[in-house]
């Protein structure tokens, strides 16, 4: 079923694909930089604090949005038995928990200024700790559990547990009184932020997610590789036997 499924096209991506991904990711963070850094007014009560935002905020969309990827691939491994999916979870798991590192980082950062402190404990901030904790579970499981099925069985079922902490982080401005700001853009209602910071932040969003997506795909195609080596050399072990 897997040879169904195999992703050949991955292995087959030239470097120049790579190349143009690097050269879009660095002109978009570099406009997205100087918009942020010398065009984008501060904040009429943060003041220029506020520019931590262009990082902490699309850190922390990334690295819910990785996790809840890893989620949804995680169930349709475990219904499914597609084995690409717990290869792409393992791939972007890194990037995600990286992110999510940047977030809780730039997050206290903002916070000093802002709150006098460098960290409460807040739902949306507890609850993101938590998830740079699912991560480091997750990505431990597949470094020390060498057994793919029983691996891709356990992550799996932490994923999924993991994802429902996503609604907390969500909506945790909402069922409690915290500190946190709510946010400033919604898929639902109009951005509350002025253009000329909003312009910045989709740039950042953008640039960032490109990184992703270049990192992904390095880490996938090494994932995929790996893979095939083992199933080889499973497969050689088993005619000899």
């Amino acid at each position: 079923m897997f040879k169904k499924f195999f992703p050949t096209k991955i292995l087959s991506l030239s470097n120049n694909i790579f190349t143009i991904l690097l050269v879009l990711m660095v002109s978009v963070i570099t406009v997205g930089l100087i918009n942020a850094l010398v065009t984008s007014p501060p904040d009429a009560i943060q003041g220029d604090s506020v520019r931590i935002m262009y990082v902490h905020v699309p850190s922390s969309f990334i690295a819910m949005g990785c996790f809840a990827f890893i989620g949804i691939a995680s169930v349709g491994s475990l219904i499914f038995k597609i084995k690409i999916f717990p290869l792409m979870s393992k791939s972007i798991a890194p990037v995600g928990s990286i992110f999510c590192l940047i977030s809780l980082i730039t997050g206290s950062l903002w916070g000093k200024p802002t709150w006098g402190t460098f960290w409460v404990w807040d739902a949306r901030l507890t609850s993101m700790l938590i998830l740079l904790l699912f991560y480091f579970v997750y990505i431990l499981i597949w470094k020390f559990i060498r057994n793919f099925e029983k691996a891709n069985k356990i992550s799996s079922i932490i994923a999924i547990l993991g994802s429902l902490n996503l609604l907390i982080i969500k909506y945790s401005v909402d069922w409690w009184n915290t500190l946190h700001q709510p946010s400033s853009i919604t898929f639902t209602s109009a951005p509350t932020i002025h253009y000329t910071m909003l312009i910045p932040l989709i740039l950042m969003m953008v640039g960032l997610i490109i990184f992703t997506i270049i990192i992904f795909l390095m880490k996938y195609k090494t994932e995929i590789i790996k893979f095939k080596i083992n199933k080889k050399i499973k497969k050689k072990n088993y005619n000899n036997f």
